[in-house]
């Protein structure tokens, strides 16, 4: 089976050069000012200037206004917006017209509800992402945090969808057999402390997912 990965939250020239050169099928930019890893859309539009168009770029979102989401897609112009907040699938529609884009939602999982909860987002979203749902008073993704995989095991959905919460070169292998993703996310995890990716770390996670 051939994984694809995104690596997201990038912020610098080194970090994106070596998830290109490392095979990422995705990278992501945050555009969550709380976040440690936050860049503006002239920033992202700086640094997604490199990007080759065999790799998608993702404005990764948290409830954002309709200005926000306008200036990233005239900055940026990304494939792909990431919706990382309480939007409703209203709203996932609204901003899929708005942008002409297709969108991604984040489902936060913990338990099976939150499984059956993503069934809403079914026939709006173009992607999932299931990422592990935060503390109380975390910041929405990018913790380092992991849910029970096996509430994976058996479930079925009509769109493609990624792995996300915890992952790291060490165990993402493991993640992809046993939820049978073929898609992954990571953040934190290639991070040598909040907001600084390793680009050593990016190409290790990338060697370990894909090969």
């Amino acid at each position: 089976m051939s994984v694809r990965a995104k690596i997201c939250g990038l912020n610098t020239p080194e970090t994106v050069a070596a998830a290109v050169e490392g095979g990422a099928s995705y990278i992501g930019f945050n555009f969550y000012p709380p976040s440690p890893r936050a860049v503006t859309p002239e920033a992202a539009a700086r640094l997604g200037a490199s990007i080759p168009t065999s790799v998608a770029k993702v404005a990764l979102v948290v409830d954002a206004d309709d200005r926000l989401i306008d200036a990233i897609a005239e900055a940026l112009a990304p494939e792909i917006v990431q919706l990382h907040g309480a939007e409703t699938p209203e709203r996932v529609a609204a901003i899929k017209t708005r942008t002409g884009r297709k969108v991604m939602k984040v489902v936060a999982i913990a338990t099976p509800a939150d499984i059956e909860h993503t069934r809403a987002y079914e026939s709006v979203a173009d992607l999932l992402l299931f990422d592990a749902k935060p503390q109380p008073g975390g910041l929405p993704g990018g913790n380092g945090l992991s849910f029970d995989w096996r509430l994976l095991k058996d479930a079925r959905w009509p769109l493609p969808w990624l792995l996300a919460g915890g992952l790291t070169p060490e165990n993402v292998a493991e993640a992809i057999r046993s939820t049978g993703a073929a898609q992954v996310d990571v953040s934190s995890g290639v991070e040598d402390r909040p907001g600084v990716k390793s680009p050593e770390k990016i190409r290790r996670f990338l060697r370990a997912a894909t090969s």
